[in-house]
């Protein structure tokens, strides 16, 4: 298949892409948040439970994997052919983590070039159609970061995964994710993500790739989490659209959003708004974790056997995104579910 078909349909309308990619070590720390033991056999089972929910294929179009996840089975039949038999893309994270970047102050670069292409090789035959590497970059004040080294060494680092995934005929989402962490304000949120976006772009053509077989998965231009400011969603929707028509090219098919530390109904809430003003030709969807889960792991926790009350939770979050990506969301449908 073309990756500018199966980009395309990452981003179909309505239609968003489930981040089910925490590695082990997070994981671990999910389950432990609600008490339940973090084992193979749980992780699997918590996974497959969303991802044989009755109308997932109404509401998500991709599933991005953990390396454990796309080599399980149930039942003797692989999780991207389970996938598969609902019309959902399996994807994968290939990036091995933020490490420090060397005699930085406080700043990483995201690891995992060496190897990849034959590794991506590997995850095609095992059913994977796209891949996502994130980049990870704080703002500080104090520091002045992020410094333009780092922006550099990581937006260079997302053009040569970018190639390599484009090479192996995928798909690569391209996560430069600006954390929320911080006290600045929403216009420094939004200087420094046109910093990062310009260079991402920059080196994406460097590197030759593709912008029409992308998917774009950017933080929202919001204040940070501990400057006391709320955010307005309004605001955040019109910067966030202002800020991503100026620096990223129009050939580029979707945007799908990361939730970004935001809770599930600010992750919906405004994504709605930004969909509600777009004048521009970018389809914007979620590529949530969090914030399509929590309800259903909270719900996981109480009987691990209870399925179909996991479901619910899990397909009433992915309507509410899917509502949202159309820009048809508002509080009293949250009620009313």
């Amino acid at each position: 298949m073309d990756i500018k078909k199966i980009a395309k349909q990452m981003v179909a309308k309505g239609k968003g892409i489930l981040a089910a990619d925490e590695s082990t070590g997070t994981m671990t720390k999910r389950l432990q948040s609600v008490n339940v033991e973090s084992t193979s056999e749980n992780r699997l089972n918590f996974r497959n439970t969303l991802f044989s929910s009755p109308k997932i294929s109404d509401y998500i179009s991709g599933v991005i994997l953990f390396d454990e996840t796309i080599r399980q089975k149930v039942s003797g039949k692989s999780i991207s052919e389970i996938l598969n038999e609902r019309n959902i893309l399996p994807g994968i994270k290939v990036d091995k983590g933020a490490k420090k970047l060397a005699l930085s102050k406080d700043e990483t670069i995201t690891e995992g070039l060496d190897g990849l292409r034959e590794r991506l090789k590997e995850y095609y035959e095992l059913g994977a159609r796209f891949a996502k590497w994130r980049a990870v970059y704080k703002i500080s004040e104090k520091d002045n970061l992020p410094s333009k080294e780092s922006i550099k060494a990581n937006s260079h680092a997302l053009g040569r995964y970018s190639a390599l995934v484009q090479e192996a005929n995928m798909v690569p989402i391209v996560e430069p994710e600006l954390l929320m962490d911080g006290k600045h304000n929403i216009n420094v949120c939004n200087d420094v993500t046109s910093m990062i976006l310009e260079e991402t772009f920059y080196q994406l053509a460097n590197n030759n790739v593709d912008v029409e077989g992308i998917v774009l998965k950017p933080n929202m231009i919001l204040n940070g989490s501990e400057s006391n400011t709320k955010n307005n969603p309004s605001e955040v929707a019109k910067l966030t659209l202002n800020c991503l028509k100026k620096n990223v090219p129009s050939g580029v098919p979707g945007i799908a959003f990361l939730s970004g530390g935001q809770s599930e109904f600010e992750a919906t809430m405004n994504l709605n708004e930004i969909n509600k003003v777009n004048d521009s030709k970018f389809a914007f969807t979620f590529s949530y974790g969090r914030a399509l889960q929590q309800s259903a792991l909270k719900t996981w926790a109480k009987d691990l056997k209870d399925t179909k009350s996991v479901q619910h939770a899990f397909e009433e979050r992915a309507k509410m995104n899917s509502l949202a990506a159309k820009g048809k969301w508002n509080k009293e449908l949250e009620k009313a579910a």
